[in-house]
């Protein structure tokens, strides 16, 4: 076998009980590499280092944080091209998409250090005459961070580099589909001035090590980004020990096509929300609300538009769709195109399985026409290469479609009309809408997050990332 890349704890790469092989979704014949698996009994020496190496972290001057957090992201956009066709090898995204994503990981680093320094605390006036007010923020401590496989490096670090800004310690544990992006990016970290435990890397299964993490009773903060299903659990398991936790989970975004839409507008947003990324992505719009106005139409030029898209190895050029992540992914893909028939729903467009040079997880985007929002497919969120198309008589029927799910992460409208831009961003029940644009692609610097069961706790990103990773104190002073 060969080299197994280690976990990274208490400030030293050290072994595993027992490792995995990191695969390309790709080119099942292509191994990335063989990293280590964490034991239980790790999480508790990952915790301990942490409490230790937070106690010096936090006392860091805000010039070495800076420094830090800079270097981090210089050292990511550097290498964009070189770790962005790492992560498109093991994620199976265009390689476009996978440098892009590297690239933004950097910008999140370079935000979060000027956030550093801006970092300015509050003086009030008391109620008392002759006492003192002021209220200052604090890092909140050891906190857990638990990411997802569909974007490894930039969910991860919307996390991370928050944590570190704000002077507390991470424990990371990556998906275990993913390894390889979680390790180059610990081992850039590995080299910047941080004290011993400040930074942790617990790779493993999350039924084994994201368990164990997410009911130790000595973090301080837990941040999951993931399914609902695993988000409830992890509600729960943080509850029984009072730990304060933020959870973005499933969605079901729709795009509006208004009455007014530019159709050609309408197709590229389509696309590019629902079919980027493979589809696998938590601001995909699944489903295309579309007015009887113009239904027939998009639809034409929409399918006219699959019909050019070049699904193959992620890492080849002009690629616009890569693979499923892994088998299991294709599998629940593949199964949703048989439950949208069964209930009722047209397959207009793909959805089959496709075989290429190498040996991968790739199928045909698929659009559903005939669809109703009381289907299953409409109701869950599916998270491959799927679109369904559901007809509405006008703006007032799609907008009360939008709003009936459980979700309510993304939303978008094309249209002209400002009165309709105006009325959708007041009525959507979403966290994030858009207005001409695809309902994926959000910017580093303002809050994210969703309504409903897509998201619970405090917003992460931007400024609104120190609602979670600190905590509130008020200082009273009289003068002796």
């Amino acid at each position: 076998m060969s080299h197994v890349h280690s976990l990274y704890i208490d400030g030293s790469w050290v072994e595993g009980q027992d490792s995995i092989a990191n695969v390309n979704p790709s080119d099942t014949s292509d191994v990335i590499g063989h990293y280590a698996q964490a034991g239980v009994d790790q999480v508790g020496v990952a915790i301990a280092a942490a409490q230790r190496g937070v106690n010096e972290w936090r006392k860091s001057g805000l010039e070495q944080r800076y420094g830090v957090l800079m270097a981090i992201g210089d050292e990511l956009i550097a290498r964009k091209d070189e770790l962005g066709r790492l992560l498109a090898r093991e994620e199976g995204k265009a390689l476009a998409e996978g440098v892009g994503e590297v690239y933004r990981s950097g910008q999140f680093f370079h935000y979060y250090a000027a956030e550093v320094l801006r970092q300015i605390d509050e003086r009030v006036d008391s109620v008392r005459p002759g006492v003192e007010v002021d209220t200052r923020r604090e890092p909140v401590g050891v906190v857990g961070i638990i990411s997802p496989w569909n974007f490894p490096m930039a969910t991860a670090v919307w996390k991370i580099a928050p944590a570190l800004a704000f002077g507390n310690a991470v424990i990371f544990k990556p998906a275990n589909l993913v390894p390889a992006s979680a390790w180059a990016l610990t081992e850039i970290i590995s080299r910047q001035a941080l004290p011993a435990g400040t930074f942790n890397l617990l790779m493993g299964p999350g039924a084994s090590v994201g368990d164990a993490l997410i009911a130790s009773p000595d973090i301080h903060a837990l941040s999951f980004t993931g399914s609902l299903e695993v988000g409830r659990r992890v509600a729960a398991a943080t509850a029984g020990n009072l730990v304060k936790c933020q959870l973005e989970m499933g969605s079901k975004n729709a795009l509006i096509v208004a009455d007014d839409a530019n159709l050609d507008l309408a197709v590229e947003a389509a696309f590019a929300g629902a079919y980027s990324g493979t589809g696998q992505k938590c601001t995909a719009s699944s489903r295309l609300i579309v007015t009887e106005a113009v239904h027939d139409a998009f639809v034409e030029k929409l399918i006219a538009k699959l019909e050019t898209v070049r699904v193959g190895h992620a890492l080849e050029e002009g690629v616009h769709i890569g693979p499923a992540a892994d088998a299991r992914q294709l599998e629940s893909n593949l199964a949703w195109i048989e439950r949208g028939r069964a209930d009722g729903a047209t397959l207009a467009f793909g959805g089959e399985r496709l075989t290429r040079d190498t040996d991968g997880f790739y199928m045909a985007p698929a659009l559903f026409v005939d669809t109703t929002n009381d289907m299953a497919i409409n109701r869950e969120e599916v998270f491959g290469p799927i679109a369904c198309v559901i007809k509405v008589r006008d703006y007032e029927e799609a907008i009360a479609t939008l709003n009936d799910t459980h979700f309510g992460l993304t939303a978008g409208i094309i249209t002209d009309s400002l009165a309709l831009a105006s009325d959708f961003k007041a009525r959507a029940e979403t966290g994030c809408v858009m207005v001409n644009l695809a309902t994926a692609g959000t910017d580093y610097h303002v809050p994210f997050g969703g309504r409903k069961n897509s998201s619970f706790g405090p917003r992460e990103q931007g400024r609104y990332a120190r609602e979670f990773y600190t905590v509130v104190k008020t200082c009273y002073v009289k003068a002796g």
